[in-house]
C-alpha cells in the first residue's frame, strides 16, 4: 500500500502556489506516494479537512493564481491543543510526511512540528522575498512586475494632472518589492523599512523637483515603513494571530500623502495597490520556480530529509535546515539603497 503524503499552503497567497502543488503532486506520485492537500492551511490540518490530489486534479493549475487548497492565517499555537490536534489528524489519516508552503510564521510552526517528531519539509513562500535562506521566493517576480506596471500607469495620469502620487506597495519588514519595482518603474522617491528617510528630507527633494521644470512625481513606499510621526496609529493598530501588526490599519501611503500635502502644498494622491500584487496568473519565472520547489519538496520526503526546506541558491534548487528560514530576515543591503537614492529627484 502506498504511503500517503500531505501538502498545505498557509498565510497570504502568492502567485506560484499552484505550480508548487502541481510539482509536488507529480513528483510524489512518480515516486509511488498517494497525495492529499490540507484545505485552508493549518486550519485544515487541525480539523482534518483534505482533498485528494491526483495527476488529473493538478494537470491544469500551473497557470492559475492563488491556491486550489485555500489558505488561512490560523496559528496552531493559538488554537487550544493545536499541536495535539495536528498529530491526531496525521495519525488518523495515516500521513507519512507533510510539506508546508509558507513564510517565516508557517516555517516556524513547521520547525516546531519537526522537533516534536513529525516528518516535515518546507517550501518558502512570501512575495516580500524576505527569507534569508533562499535567493528568491516564488511570487516575488510576479508582484514586482504588477507593481512596475502600476507605476507606469500612474505616471501618465500624474503627468496629465501635474500631481504627486504616493503608491503603497507590500513589504512588511523588507522593501524588496518597493525597491525593485520602484527602480524599474523610475520612481522619483522610494521609501523602505530598512532605512530611515525623514519627512522633511523627502519633502525638500520634492520641492526642488517641482521648483524646477518638473510638474509631477511618483513616490513608492513599502507598507511596513513607520515614520516617527505615526506613533499614535501604531498604538491603535490591530494584530493578527501571529502577533503581526495589521498593516492595513496603518495606511502609510495615505499618511505620507497627507504629510506631503501639508508640508509642500502640492496636489497629492495616495494609491494602495494592495492584494492586486498577489492576484492573477503567476509570471513564467514564478511558474517555473514553483514547479521546481514543489518537485524538490517531494524528493526531500522520498530521501527522508525531514526538517529541511527547499531553497534557490544561484540557479540551483537545494535544501537547507528549516530553522535557517526563520533565523534571520533578508533585508535590502545598504549599497542597493544608496544606489536607489542616487536616482531620486
Amino acid at each position: 500500500m502506498a504511503k500517503k503524503v500531505g501538502i498545505l499552503t498557509s498565510g497570504g497567497d502568492a502567485p506560484g502556489l499552484n505550480p508548487v502543488i502541481a510539482g509536488f503532486t507529480r513528483k510524489a506520485i512518480e515516486n509511488g506516494y498517494e497525495v492529499v492537500g490540507f484545505l485552508d492551511g493549518w486550519k485544515g490540518l487541525i480539523e482534518g479537512n483534505i482533498e485528494k490530489l491526483t495527476l488529473e486534479r493538478v494537470k491544469e493549475i500551473v497557470q492559475e493564481g492563488g491556491t486550489i487548497l485555500g489558505s488561512s492565517r490560523t496559528n496552531p499555537r493559538k488554537v487550544e491543543n493545536g499541536y495535539e490536534k495536528i498529530f491526531k489528524t496525521l495519525k488518523e489519516l495515516d500521513i507519512y510526511a507533510l510539506a508546508t508552503c509558507g513564510g517565516d510564521d508557517t516555517q516556524g510552526v513547521a520547525k516546531e512540528l519537526n522537533e516534536k517528531g513529525a516528518k516535515v519539509v518546507g517550501v518558502p513562500k512570501t512575495i516580500d522575498n524576505d527569507l534569508e535562506a533562499t535567493d528568491q521566493t516564488f511570487g516575488f517576480d510576479t508582484s514586482i512586475n504588477i507593481a512596475m506596471d502600476a507605476i507606469d500607469r500612474l505616471r501618465t495620469t500624474a503627468k496629465s494632472h501635474h500631481r504627486v502620487f504616493v503608491l503603497e506597495l507590500m513589504g512588511r519588514h523588507s522593501g524588496w518589492i518597493a525597491l525593485e519595482a520602484g527602480m524599474a518603474g523610475n520612481a522619483n522617491i522610494i521609501v523602505i523599512p530598512e532605512f530611515d528617510y525623514p519627512l522633511n528630507e523627502l519633502c525638500e527633494v520634492l520641492k526642488k523637483r517641482h521648483d524646477g521644470n518638473r510638474t509631477y512625481s511618483i513616490i513608492v513606499v513599502a507598507e511596513g515603513v513607520v515614520f516617527p510621526e505615526m506613533k499614535e496609529k501604531i498604538e491603535k493598530a490591530g494584530k493578527d494571530s501571529f502577533g503581526n501588526i495589521i498593516l492595513a490599519d496603518l495606511k502609510v501611503g495615505e499618511f505620507l500623502a497627507d504629510a506631503i500635502k501639508e508640508k509642500t502644498k502640492l496636489p497629492v494622491r495616495a494609491v494602495t495597490l494592495g492584494h492586486i500584487q498577489r492576484g492573477g496568473p503567476p509570471s513564467a519565472y514564478d511558474r517555473f520556480l514553483g514547479l521546481r520547489y514543489g518537485a524538490k519538496a517531494a524528493e526531500l520526503i522520498h530521501d527522508g530529509k525531514f526538517g529541511r526546506m527547499t531553497s534557490l541558491q544561484g540557479t540551483n534548487i537545494v535544501d537547507v535546515p528549516i530553522e535557517k528560514a526563520v533565523a534571520k530576515r533578508k533585508v535590502v543591503p545598504k549599497d542597493l539603497w544608496l544606489l536607489a537614492k542616487s536616482f531620486f529627484g
